[in-house]
């Protein structure tokens, strides 16, 4: 038998466990890495990311046998031949939506790191002091500058390629050389500063794809296929980047189809003294020992564990005093913008296929405007030119069309809109009473809706976008409105939420479990508010700070 003892468990190998795994384990840890799902080893495993599309069955797209078995999946662009097994089974790991939700998952080594979309941006004073500027929910507590440095840490390592815009709402970083805009962008964007006289921008996108090497990792090939692997390196990923780190210490045992279903919780010390682990492919029950615990299993995961872990002693779980794990559901709304073409331009075409695009900041409920709705929004988007597909063989015949399709079309942009969610308290997840997963665990139950505020947010995240295409140039502008089910921006936060008061929040401000301080929390459970940033980067350098916190206080024997 392995040995059973660890100085330190991580619970996850997504973006938030690939950290703390780095970390602990280059701090002089040993560490069990636990990882629900199988193993998938970098390049090796990526069996579709190197593949022309006429070799693959279907061209890759999703075929009615895929749409009928996964109804979850179908409801967005995730559901494809490409990447499948790195999505989440409904049948095997079933939800409850009370109100509708969409759960994207990956369970796998690495987890959504394969597969997010790699928009890095920093949250703001603004954001941090949000909630008790405004009276809503429980302040962060920690500030800007208490991350700040974190924020830098992280993104050395991870390589975030950017350029350094100079404003107080979106923070500036340690950037690599940023991608290029294209000829229709670039005009675009001056004719907005100009107009707006520096209130908006149209920024190019901050992704972790490098632009220059990194060790191990060569960068960037603009092939736009990020979510099949790279075998490059050329964007962050538990693979490329933090499990190689790890490992080359010598101090981590990564452990797959090892699924958590508690903390094993020890009363007289207030402690967690280690993890009851289901072998997901035997289903034999093993324990592991550790002085520290952070769960990094994704928002309602970690939480879920929580949720089944010291309920002799409170029946809603461990974390649970407060009466907050699981409420404060959030995410970013969107599936709403504008779109519009633009004439000209037909001797200009772009590089490559370009991994990012624009990022449009939050600009409304600033400098004393005040809106029907607090806090704000931001806009990801991108002008190109059509390809060879945007003509039918119905619609022509012959040599001219033939001749028509090898040159490009004209050019377009879009813009869509993601907004900030309130954690409001009725917003929750609760374990189920009645259905079970395949391996016999309670299945989360999700309760969750936008409410008024969103709803009058929304009005002006596509009148906003529709004006700024106007003011740039473009023509046929139209806005749109494709619906949002709870959940499908795939940014889970909340339901373990970082305070200043054990009475009102789960985890204190480094991250521990007020009823635990050797569990740590880091991934999106944590998060007080959502900002309308990208969050990845966020979990990041809490992740980092939190574990250089967790050895700092294990060195003082404190944990």
């Amino acid at each position: 038998m392995a040995n059973q003892s660890y100085d330190a468990i991580v619970v996850g190998s997504g973006i938030s466990g690939g950290w703390a795994a780095k970390e602990l384990t280059e701090k002089g840890l040993k560490v069990l890495l636990l990882e629900r799902g199988p193993d998938v080893e970098h390049v090796k495993d990526y069996d579709t990311a190197t593949l022309p599309p006429w070799e693959i069955p279907h061209r890759g797209r999703r075929t009615i046998e895929l749409i009928e078995n996964h109804p979850n999946l179908r409801r967005d662009y995730v559901l494809n031949e490409l990447n499948l097994d790195w999505w989440a089974h409904e049948s095997d790991s079933p939800y409850v939506e009370e109100k509708p939700f969409t759960w994207f998952r990956g369970y796998q080594v690495g987890g959504r790191s394969l597969l997010w979309g790699r928009q890095s941006y920093r949250l703001a004073d603004i954001d941090f002091e949000a909630n008790a500027k405004e009276g809503i929910a429980v302040d962060w507590p920690i500030r800007y500058k208490d991350l700040a440095p974190w924020y830098s840490y992280v993104e050395k390592f991870a390589g975030v390629s950017g350029n350094k815009d100079g404003l107080d709402i979106l923070p500036d970083g340690e950037f690599m050389p940023p991608m290029p805009m294209n000829c229709v962008e670039k005009d675009g964007a001056e004719k907005i500063k100009e107009h707006y006289k520096g209130a908006r921008h149209w920024l190019i996108g901050r992704p972790a794809n490098i632009t220059q090497p990194l060790p191990g990792r060569v960068g960037c090939q603009y092939r736009n296929k990020c979510s099949l692997g790279c075998p490059f390196g050329g964007y962050f990923s538990t693979q490329a980047s933090t499990l190689p780190a790890a490992k080359a210490t010598g101090n981590l045992t990564l452990r797959p189809w090892s699924i958590v279903r508690r903390l094993i919780y020890d009363k007289d010390t207030q402690k967690a003294t280690g993890v009851e682990v289901l072998d997901a492919e035997t289903n034999q029950t093993v324990e592991y020992d550790a002085k520290i615990i952070f769960l990094c299993a994704s928002s309602f995961n970690s939480t879920a564990i929580l949720m089944r872990s010291a309920t002799d002693i409170w029946p809603g779980g461990l974390g649970s005093s407060s009466g907050e794990l699981g409420h404060n559901v959030m995410d970013h709304h969107f599936r709403l913008g504008a779109r519009g073409t633009i004439d000209g331009y037909e001797d200009k075409y772009y590089f490559g296929r370009r991994p990012t695009g624009l990022y449009i900041p939050r600009f409304r409920n600033l400098n004393g405007e005040k809106r029907d709705y607090v806090r704000g929004f931001g806009y990801q988007g991108a002008a190109s030119r059509s390809g060879w597909s945007r003509d039918v063989a119905e619609l022509n015949f012959g040599a001219p069309m033939k001749d028509a399709l090898t040159q490009p079309g004209p050019w377009s942009i879009g813009f869509t809109a993601f907004g900030e969610i309130l954690p409001y308290h009725d917003n929750h997840i609760r374990l189920s009473d009645t259905v079970k997963d395949k391996w016999g665990m309670e299945a989360l139950v999700m309760n969750a809706e936008i409410k008024e505020n969103e709803k009058n947010m929304r009005k002006d995240m596509m009148a906003d976008a529709a004006e700024m295409l106007e003011v740039a140039g473009f023509k046929d502008v139209q806005t749109y409105d494709s619906g949002y089910t709870f959940g499908q921006g795939i940014h889970e936060m909340g339901t373990a939420r970082m305070g200043r008061d054990p009475k009102t929040s789960v985890l204190n401000g480094n991250n521990q479990v007020w009823d635990a301080k050797n569990v740590f929390v880091t991934d999106g459970a944590c998060m007080t508010s959502a900002a309308a940033q990208n969050p990845s980067l966020t979990y990041m350098a809490l992740t980092a700070r939190a574990a250089a916190f967790a050895v700092d206080e294990l060195n003082k024997r404190n944990l």
